[in-house]
């Protein structure tokens, strides 16, 4: 490790902001808090995202490593132990002094902070901790906070820092144990998954006794109750609010059995190795009492735990898992875990390892974008990861997407009749999303509707034509309901689509340093 032992703090913000870029961040808030007297900030619900300018402003989160020394050696990981990359760490009041001087110049909504591993993990999530109690009582800052939980850390840090952040998230790395095992030695399932039990079993016991501010369900929840489903995390439930502490000597399992090895519950199975990252068995055991919340009367409750939920971030492409095993994992954290978000980080070998996968020096970029498209028809338009894709068929079409090559399928299901399909039948047409389906069901009480209507609703008609009948017609008498003919036409009306296959994709990690530009 190289250290600079007389960098400033502008030189620390350099060095771990540019160490914080991998880490995908870029998410609305999920709260709603006013601004209080005598406090600095508020957080709105759909406040923080992500816009970039060339001379710096809009950069809506603070996103820098507390730390970027790391006792880790993780391969693909550009600050691992056994890389020789310049280091620095903050102090608690350095990151406070950051967030309050960028949020005053109006740069910043919120702060994100992770950190590479110092020492070791209780030792970095007591610094993390420190951080935010500081920032939150001694800073005043009632703004967006998201932190990272550090795997293999206490339960008693994990819940202190729950109270004091909007969102926390625990990184899955890789959707396989094997990947996890052969590119992060140094960590393990239960690590990882433990502290994302424990954040929402609070935040099911927060959300129980404080309504909204402790916590808040996710889309792909609200989708599944709409479709009438159960989904098997429900039963994390709370039975009184006695602040007893965790009993680490509990065998206890959260769900008092363990859970299936297989990652999705259906009929549809995976391969052994697929048996994943998921599977809370006998090695995961949450050990509690009666509560996951011990520390309720050392913290502010207007807050609540942890109130904009958890995400998690899945690597793309460095080990050699399949469209469909990553699908099935992010649909299994959404079932057992209720998470925010699952994000993708297409694969960048940048410590150019000979063990990792080369992809010819490209990340896949086009395959995080299915994935991401993907990923919105598990959590709005109710669609299962065996329904897009299969044993048989592992991965998506990159030059079509996931919907569409869902439709070109199940090409029994088409023409939908405008007039007459349901809400659910209707998220299922190409071209036609949640609002234009909510509009087509809302004007159907006032009239039939025609093509024009539809366009003027905001149904993409280039896609949905193919798909579609209004009064028994279709747009146009020569348009035919046949697999081969529509991929044709929905590939040569597109002529993005052809865009970066064959030729060099070039991509960037943004910083907070882009032209030069320094903002402190």
């Amino acid at each position: 490790m190289i250290f600079d032992l007389n960098a400033d703090l502008a030189k620390k913000l350099h060095i771990l902001s540019d160490a914080a870029k991998y880490d995908v961040a870029c998410t609305s808030s999920g709260v709603k808090r006013e601004g209080k007297k005598g406090r600095l900030g508020s957080a709105s619900a759909a406040g923080i995202c992500h816009s970039f300018s060339a001379d710096g402003r809009c950069i809506s989160l603070l996103k820098i490593l507390f730390t970027n020394e790391c006792i880790y050696n993780c391969k693909y990981c550009i600050n691992r132990a056994s890389n020789n990359v310049l280091r620095a760490s903050f102090t608690p009041d350095e990151v406070c002094t950051l967030t309050i001087e960028f949020y005053k110049r109006n740069y910043i909504e919120g702060l994100f902070l992770s950190s590479g591993i110092i020492q070791s993990p209780d030792y970095t999530m007591e610094l993390i901790t420190e951080t935010l109690k500081k920032l939150r009582i001694t800073y005043g800052f009632n703004g967006y906070i998201h932190c990272k939980a550090i795997p293999g850390a206490s339960y008693e840090l994990i819940e202190k820092a729950g109270w004091y952040a909007d969102r926390m998230s625990v990184n899955l790395e890789f959707p396989t144990e094997s990947g996890l095992k052969t590119l992060a030695p140094n960590k393990t399932r239960k690590n990882i998954l433990t502290p994302m039990r424990q954040i929402q079993s609070g935040m099911a016991e927060s959300m129980e006794v404080l309504g909204m501010k402790g916590g808040n369900r996710s889309a792909y929840w609200h989708t599944q109750k709409r479709l009438g489903k159960f989904l098997p995390g429900e039963n994390l439930k709370t039975n009184n609010l006695n602040t007893s502490r965790l009993n680490t000597n509990n065998n206890t399992d959260i769900y008092n059995k363990p859970e299936s090895n297989s990652i999705i519950n259906s009929s549809n199975s995976l391969s052994a190795n697929a048996s994943i990252a998921l599977d809370a068995s006998n090695q995961l055991q949450y050990k509690q009492k009666s509560t996951a919340l011990t520390q309720w009367h050392r913290h502010d409750r207007s807050r609540g735990f942890v109130p904009a939920g958890q995400s998690t971030q899945i690597i793309i492409g460095a080990t050699g898992e399949s469209d469909y095993e990553i699908l099935a994992v992010t649909e299994a954290l959404y079932q057992r875990f209720d998470l925010k978000r699952v994000f993708f980080s297409a694969f960048i070998n940048v410590n150019n390892d000979s063990s990792l996968v080369i992809n010819d020096g490209q990340p896949p970029l086009r395959r995080e974008h299915r994935l991401y498209q993907a990923d919105w028809l598990l959590r709005y338009y109710g669609f299962s990861a065996g329904e897009l894709l299969s044993d048989k068929r592992p991965f998506f079409n990159t030059y079509l997407d996931p919907k569409c090559d869902w439709a070109l399928g199940h090409m029994e299901h088409f023409p939908v009749e405008i007039n007459k399909a349901d809400y659910n039948t209707l998220l299922r047409v190409p071209g036609i999303g949640v609002k234009s389906a909510g509009r087509i069901v809302a004007a159907r009480r006032t009239g039939s509707l025609n093509f024009q209507s539809l366009k003027a609703m905001g149904v993409v008609l280039k896609r949905a034509i193919y798909f579609i009948t209004c009064n028994g017609h279709m747009m146009y008498d020569f348009l035919k309901v046949d697999e081969d003919y529509i991929t044709r036409n929905l590939i040569s009306d597109n002529s993005d689509i052809k865009n970066g296959f064959d030729e060099k994709v070039t991509y960037k990690q943004l910083t907070l340093f882009d032209n030069d530009t320094t903002l402190y």
